[in-house]
């Protein structure tokens, strides 16, 4: 046993004696870090939390098979009967010939029904769709392929700013890596939140990101390439509770307030006081999905004076007020 389920068998020694079978399935053309990464946080909550789950790679054809990198990965043959706790879906440009494959299809429906829980990761999506387990409920995927998985599954909910979905005992997510923030949401649900936390900062990871939060940053919609404003936005971000004004901005930029108004206008296309908005909207939606228990707490800490101000701020950005952001967070 490892050092790490030393330690974290001695807290929660219940933990120990449960092993979970999750089978990841890939096909030729998969995604390498759709794979790679959940399979890697599922091996460390399992380094502090001894037998937790036991992985297996799965594929049609057994042996090594190639990624889109052409970088191989082995795998067992999917056939045979058996039961397993996690069916897990990766995606890559070889989900157009893997949803064409009667005996694949077949396979994600089969273990799909019987399994406690299935997961895709980024366009795995359309396996889970073309076998018919998403009818009637909603799934993400990559942004980039939201609007054709809609156009060919009119039976899904596609909904193409989330970084990952459950919608009863599937769970979907968005491109890459995303698939690790599915995965630490699979193991806080087995482990708790203590072990998914733990296997976040082992990995080097934000923990966590909401499955709620958007696909898109708005420092990056905001930063054109080569821009100037960049380490300016930058600092912002880092600095929304404090006042943000043109003045202040442009002092930080050596500018006067009025050139620096237009500058960051033609090259943002949108004003300071917008894009101060924007971040702060963003930070403040973040933390809501993420549980927050206070709106009131939110309003202050990233810079809005007051729930109000922040309720209108979200409604106008985001169509929806910081109670519907604390709902999906229960989603």
């Amino acid at each position: 046993m490892s050092a790490y389920g030393l330690v974290l068998n001695d807290v929660f020694p219940a933990f120990s004696a449960m092993s979970r079978k999750i089978e990841m399935l890939i096909f030729p053309g998969f995604q390498l870090l759709d794979a790679a990464g959940p399979i890697a946080a599922f091996e460390v909550a399992t380094r502090y939390c001894a037998g937790a789950y036991s992985l297996r790679i799965v594929a049609a054809v057994p042996g090594i098979v190639p990624s889109s990198s052409k970088v191989g990965m082995p795998a067992e043959s999917f056939g045979g009967t058996r039961s397993i706790d996690t069916l897990l879906i990766a995606g890559g440009d070889g989900t157009r010939d893997a949803m064409c494959c009667a005996r694949t299809v077949r396979f994600v429906r089969s273990f799909g029904l019987k399994a406690r829980r299935v997961a895709s990761i980024c366009s795995g999506t359309y396996l889970l769709a073309a076998a018919q387990l998403l009818d009637g409920r909603k799934a993400t995927t990559h942004w980039s392929r939201a609007a054709d998985l809609a156009a060919k599954f009119p039976l899904v909910t596609v909904e193409p700013d989330r970084i990952f979905i459950k919608d009863g005992s599937i769970w979907s997510s968005a491109g890459v890596t995303a698939g690790i923030d599915l995965a630490l949401a699979l193991i806080a649900e087995d482990l708790g939140e203590a072990i998914a936390r733990l296997t976040a900062k082992q990995l080097v990871v934000y923990y966590r990101r909401p499955g709620g939060q958007s696909q898109f940053s708005e420092l990056l919609e905001l930063t054109p390439v080569g821009g100037r404003f960049g380490n300016l936005l930058d600092w912002v971000r880092a600095h929304l509770h404090e006042p943000q004004s043109v003045e202040q901005l442009a002092r930080r930029s050596a500018m006067s307030p009025r050139h620096f108004a237009r500058a960051f206008r033609a090259e943002t296309g949108v004003t300071p006081a917008k894009a101060v908005e924007r971040l702060r909207a963003e930070a403040a939606r973040a933390a809501l999905e993420s549980g927050a228990s206070s709106v009131q707490v939110v309003a202050q800490k990233y810079g809005f004076s007051d729930p109000e101000r922040l309720r209108r701020s979200l409604v106008r950005l985001y169509g929806a007020p910081p109670s519907a952001w604390k709902r999906r967070a229960a989603e």
